[in-house]
């Protein structure tokens, strides 16, 4: 990655620990910036880039963990924690809360990029994931009230006629209602089509037993 890829934010009090950290991933080709506090990151105008928080536990505004226990995690970038007063219960609350690392000072530099890697590697699949979604809601709110009606019953494996039945339509409507289904959900296959949904959250409610709905 370059200095264009991505973006490290840095938040210690230390100013000695920022400028060391930012002029180590200077030299690593990777852009940073550094603040001292939480509420100097939250004011900073962030550029819509893939990146990480290297993020001090102890601090004068707001523990770091506590700061990651309110945080949404699809606002802020994955966190590396860094502190000089580790404890292995704090280390398992931070990782559980989905950290990727929790570095005792003083840590290596081969230890500390290679967690900045995994968080940068793990942010760009996240934004990749969330884009995706945003594609596959866009794709289902172009379905018909009576396609959307249509969908569940497809994904729960009941036969055209069965799902014909069920909304009172012939089993030929039923099977034009499908095709569009899979032509704007761009899906390839009725298996392409389940993951989509699953995918998108839409309920299976019924069973491939005619009339009988799964609880």
């Amino acid at each position: 990655m370059t200095q264009d890829d991505c973006l490290v934010f840095i938040v210690d009090d230390d100013q000695r620990i920022c400028e060391a950290l930012c002029e180590l991933l200077a030299a690593r080709g990777l852009a940073s910036v550094a603040f001292n506090s939480i509420v100097d990151y939250l004011a900073f105008p962030r550029r819509d880039l893939p990146g990480c928080l290297i993020l001090d536990v102890e601090l004068p505004d707001i523990n770091g963990l506590e700061f990651q226990k309110q945080t949404d995690h699809e606002q802020h970038p994955p966190i590396i924690f860094i502190t000089g007063h580790g404890d292995i219960p704090s280390s398992v609350r931070a990782i559980q809360r989905g950290a990727v690392d929790f570095l005792t000072k003083p840590f290596s530099e081969t230890e500390l990029m290679k967690s900045i890697h995994t968080a940068i590697d793990r942010d760009c699949g996240a934004r990749l994931e969330r884009a995706e979604l945003v594609t596959l809601r866009h794709r289902l709110s172009s379905l018909t009230s009576r396609e959307r009606q249509v969908l569940p019953l497809v994904i729960s494996g009941l036969l055209n006629k069965q799902a014909a039945a069920e909304l009172g339509i012939s089993e030929v409507t039923l099977q034009i209602h499908r095709s569009k289904i899979m032509h704007k959900m761009q899906a390839a296959s009725l298996a392409d089509l389940v993951r989509i949904a699953e995918r998108l959250q839409v309920p299976v409610t019924h069973s491939r037993r005619a009339g009988t709905s799964s609880k």
